[in-house]
């Protein structure tokens, strides 16, 4: 697979990432909802300040370091994924679905990363009775916040053990998790990746 190929794949999937924020950042006001498909998928308007399915990171003291220092293990991680290509690159016998995978995560990453270095300084905040605008500025470089929007509701799961809340959200509703495309986009290309080429990384 041409390195054209490949960027041209991260691309497309960084833009439909962005462009999906963008529109829910400046169309729904903070945890509005829009039934897709009733009982079972939302688009959702959440933020949160930290890793991927809303989870948050917190840290002591006025400065979020654990934000910062997520932003920092997202940009090291995507270096690691253009040294990794680069090497795989040079081996004929890679398969292209390698390299499909790891562009999944890079775009994955990298959009999590345009949302935290940039939202901040480019939208106003969302709150629950406005929509955010361009030209507001609501938190410094790279202390933005991650717009998550998909949400399924699959089914409540009453008397759920200590141990399994996290699979649940505050209503006890299974996989109550919000997330974006570019979770997504991690998520997939990991299981893909241990599920149809651990053969190759075997070797």
């Amino acid at each position: 697979m041409k390195y054209k190929h490949i960027t041209l794949l991260v691309l497309i999937l960084l833009v439909a990432d962005q462009a999906l924020k963008i529109w829910v950042k400046t169309h729904m006001t903070l945890d509005e909802s829009i039934v897709v498909f009733a009982d079972w998928f939302q688009l959702r308007f959440i933020e949160n300040n930290g890793a991927a399915f809303g989870m948050h990171i917190y840290t002591p003291g006025g400065f979020d370091w654990g934000k910062l220092l997520l932003g920092v293990f997202r940009i090291a991680m995507v270096a690691g994924l253009i040294w990794l290509i680069r090497n795989l690159h040079r081996n004929r016998k890679t398969p292209k679905g390698v390299f499909v995978g790891l562009a999944l995560i890079m775009a994955g990453a990298l959009g999590n990363i345009l949302d935290s270095a940039f939202y901040g300084l480019i939208f106003s905040q969302s709150t629950p009775l406005a929509v955010a605008q361009f030209g507001g500025h609501y938190a410094g470089f790279m202390m933005g916040k991650v717009v998550d929007m998909f949400y399924f509701p699959l089914f409540q799961w009453n008397g759920v053990p200590h141990f399994l809340r996290f699979l649940v959200d505050s209503n006890n509703y299974f996989f109550g998790a919000i997330f974006n495309l570019a979770d997504a986009y991690i998520s997939v290309a990991v299981v893909y990746l241990l599920v149809f080429q651990y053969k190759y990384f075997s070797k």
